[in-house]
């Protein structure tokens, strides 16, 4: 049985654990649920992500595992199609759900990127739960997010957070400690993505 751990936890922050195995007919599956003892798979954890509320601000971003072959076609697909970059994307899902298919946030976000059922509804995402439908949703809308604050990464991805509505209403980065804590980790995980060549 093949066991890797690609996160160290801290003892304040909660965590999350994803098994990966493949399948007899050679397909590759990611969840949550631990496989069958004779399965061969191997098993993730991650740090603490956006939408969970026991998540410690004292994780060090700086040093958290990266994960660069996670719904490597997933992310490559949605990137394509929407003209996103692969690192932005990647930088999105970690901060958001800590590659977690299955988080759910308080507020009713769901699946690796977090997306809200109104956003699944106008997106057309039928599965939230779906990585490849939720890669390519939360894409969309961040595309549209980049578009519409003239690429700038910052403001797209404070708006991804807060909502475009609040960042035009404050002219910038809205107030909200939870949004400047979001951008600021955005800003360390896209560059360190970006960095790694993912």
């Amino acid at each position: 049985m093949l066991a890797m751990m690609a996160g160290l936890l801290l003892a304040s922050t909660a965590g999350a654990q994803i098994y990966k195995y493949t399948d007899a007919n050679g397909i590759v599956h990611y969840t949550n649920t631990k496989p069958p003892t004779d399965q061969a798979y191997a098993t993730f954890r991650f740090p603490c992500y956006a939408s969970d509320p026991k998540c410690s601000r004292k994780v060090n971003w700086e040093n958290v595992p990266l994960m660069t072959s996670l719904f490597r076609q997933e992310i490559s697909d949605a990137a394509t199609r929407f003209a996103v970059e692969e690192p932005l994307i990647r930088a999105i899902i970690h901060a958001e759900s800590a590659y977690r298919v299955d988080a759910k946030s308080p507020k009713g976000a769901q699946g690796l990127m977090q997306l809200m059922p109104a956003t699944q509804a106008e997106l057309s995402v039928a599965d939230p739960y779906d990585p490849a439908g939720n890669i390519a949703g939360g894409t969309q809308y961040l595309s549209r997010m980049l578009e519409q604050f003239g690429g700038d990464i910052d403001l797209a991805t404070a708006a991804y957070n807060a909502g475009p509505g609040a960042v035009q209403r404050h002219g910038g980065i809205p107030p909200y400690d939870e949004t400047r804590e979001y951008v600021r980790r955005i800003k360390i995980l896209y560059r360190r993505y970006r960095s790694a060549g993912a």
